[in-house]
């Protein structure tokens, strides 16, 4: 661990037994805050993403999988084949000296493999045991797997919410791992949650969290609204809002602002001063909110014409000193050059083994006004034989595990 890592969770140490993003985001995380995060990965596939690049779908520039880098920097790779009698050994005299276990393991794998909740705490009882699902840990489809884009997206709601109503529709798609991080940052937080009540009473917990229940957490407006009024929450047509001071906003050489100004009366005339609309706020169509409501359609196109007139310097210039709530719609490589995002650290930079310096984004809490992420993600099974050294094991042993197929 190198000297510059928080020290939140400094002396904890979680065995990960995880593919993907969903629950690799979280060990990640508690890697950020100073645990000692064991990533087990099998001998010879490794977690599935370091193959990305190999197959094209990650363009890795540089020699980075940034599948790889976000989910799992700061951690050690420990090459143990679970499968092998000798390799689930291995894991459980590992799990005798952590304080987490935390897999994505549907539950006939963990059974299957010995490395259930029974299993991991007849080796330690005092061990936090964490669990990623798709659909939950009750139920007919405990069994099933989730990716977020079907369990998180799809099935909880939030693709049909961001569907246009046109007839002929189809639900957007998500971006990237787009469930997987949140949902991954709520197994940390549950995690330490669990930590802490152990801190307190001696007793540890299982810590679940699925897909489906954070789509249904992100959604929680939505779904209770619905819930209450027995029908789907109106979906949000930007030509028709309510509060035409609500909105994204084009400008003339193709960007868009959004401006949210919840309180319209307050900042209308300053609003339509800056946009050059000095007509609009005495216009008795537009005079305040109420009237703005009714004659929307009209007022929101007046705004979009002026806002359209110029390129999106000029607007920001404009609305350098506004008092109203307002920003500019980004883009993932703008958000790079952000100056909010590097003067708080939020995109540290990291260096892999080839040299190649690149960002990740930080995890979203800061202890102490410091930035998190410090150290790279490993390369597959780079630090098996030093874990197994810690673990007492010597060199003969080590090499008898290796011709075993054991570890690599």
């Amino acid at each position: 661990m190198s000297n510059d890592a928080q020290q939140v969770l400094s002396g904890i140490k979680v065995i990960e037994l995880a593919a993907w993003t969903f629950v690799p985001t979280a060990g990640a995380v508690l890697a950020d805050w100073g645990a000692d995060v064991l990533k087990i990965e099998h001998p010879e596939t490794g977690d599935p993403q370091r193959g990305l690049i190999n197959s094209g779908m990650v363009s890795g520039a540089g020699g980075v999988n940034h599948f790889i880098e976000q989910p799992n920097r700061g951690k050690r790779s420990v090459a143990i084949d679970v499968s092998h009698p000798d390799g689930l050994e291995l894991l459980m005299k590992l799990v005798e000296q952590a304080d987490v276990f935390v897999t994505n393991l549907l539950p006939e794998s963990r059974e299957r493999l010995g490395v259930d909740v029974d299993a991991i705490r007849a080796r330690n009882p005092k061990i936090i045991y964490a669990r990623g699902h798709g659909y939950g840990s009750k139920g007919e489809q405990i069994n099933r797997g989730g990716f977020d884009l079907a369990a998180f997206w799809a099935r909880g709601g939030i693709g049909e919410a961001y569907t246009s109503s046109a007839p002929d529709a189809y639900p957007p798609v998500q971006r990237p791992a787009f469930g997987d991080v949140v949902a991954g940052f709520a197994i940390a937080s549950g995690i330490v949650g669990a930590l802490f009540k152990r801190e307190r009473t001696g007793e540890s917990s299982v810590v679940d969290v699925s897909l489906l229940n954070m789509a249904m957490w992100q959604l929680a407006p939505d779904i209770v609204g619905a819930g209450v009024t027995g029908q789907n929450v109106p979906k949000f047509n930007l030509a028709e809002s309510p509060n035409p001071a609500v909105g994204f906003f084009p400008t003339s050489d193709g960007r868009h602002l959004a401006f949210v100004l919840l309180q319209s009366d307050r900042f209308w005339e300053d609003f339509c001063t800056r946009m050059v609309r000095e007509d609009l706020i005495n216009d008795e169509r537009y005079s305040d909110q109420k009237v703005r409501f009714v004659n929307r359609k009209d007022c929101i196109i007046e705004i979009r014409k002026a806002f359209g007139a110029h390129p999106l310097a000029h607007w920001q210039e404009k609305f350098a000193d506004f008092d109203g709530v307002w920003d500019v719609v980004q883009s993932a490589l703008d958000v790079h050059s952000d100056p909010q995002a590097q003067v708080n650290g939020y995109l540290p930079r990291l260096t892999n083994t080839s040299g190649v310096d690149f960002a990740v984004v930080d995890s979203p809490v800061q202890f102490d006004e410091r930035p998190n992420a410090s150290r790279r993600a490993p390369e597959h099974g780079e630090h098996t034989d030093e874990v197994l050294q810690e673990l007492g094991l010597d060199w003969d042993e080590i090499i008898a595990h290796k011709s075993s197929g054991a570890i690599l």
